[in-house]
């Protein structure tokens, strides 16, 4: 497991007994591939720093009473990617967060840019295998990769990957991780991260 530098809802609000970074206000975003881990790794790193935590797309589920994938469906993706960026706005705004933000979200308008402004970014990075084997293995069905074979899967998100990744490395911290399969693997990364925020803030 590498890491590097470069250049739950508002009703789901969590705090936990640990220690936190010492500084003043901090929001922290996550952002990265669908099936990278951003939310496990999120409440964990949440948990970490004693502050709470946000999945946006449940922020967005609970705010309009359906699922992601039924939003989608029944208002297309333009206007899905609105409301999105409209619930990034609103969540922004929060203090002493980590936020876990849809593998879209920082692809669209100046959502990149506003978490930049706000917040600390990070990207958690996987190889299209890694991302693959992830998604194959997941309970939670991605209606993009809904039907798709694991052989399938490998090349569509190589092709994925790289049309949001000029997105993506926008972000103010690039976390590698190989994999995110033990408890051990998890709390590595959420560790590996904390210790790069960290350094960014000295």
């Amino acid at each position: 497991m590498q890491n590097s530098i470069s250049k739950e809802n508002s009703s789901q609000l969590t705090k936990s007994p640990s220690g936190d970074l010492g500084v003043g206000v901090i929001r922290i975003y996550l952002i990265g591939y669908m099936g990278v881990g951003k939310t496990t790794v999120g409440k964990k790193l949440a948990r970490l720093l004693n502050i709470s935590f946000i999945d946006l797309d449940k922020f967005i589920e609970s705010k309009y009473h359906k699922t992601v994938p039924e939003l989608f469906t029944e208002r297309g993706e333009n206007e899905f990617r609105s409301i999105e960026q409209k619930s990034l706005q609103e969540v922004s705004e929060i203090e002493n967060v980590v936020i876990s933000t849809g593998g879209g979200a920082p692809c669209f308008f100046d959502n990149m840019h506003l978490m930049n402004e706000t917040g600390i970014t990070v990207y958690i990075e996987a190889t299209p295998e890694e991302l693959a084997a992830r998604l194959s293995a997941s309970k939670n069905v991605r209606p993009i990769v809904s039907g798709k074979a694991k052989e399938e899967l490998i090349p569509f998100i190589t092709n994925h990957l790289s049309e949001r990744e000029k997105f993506y490395k926008q972000a103010q911290i690039v976390y590698k991780t190989d994999h995110l399969i033990t408890k051990e693997d998890v709390h590595l990364t959420v560790d590996g991260i904390a210790h790069e925020i960290n350094k960014l803030q000295k």
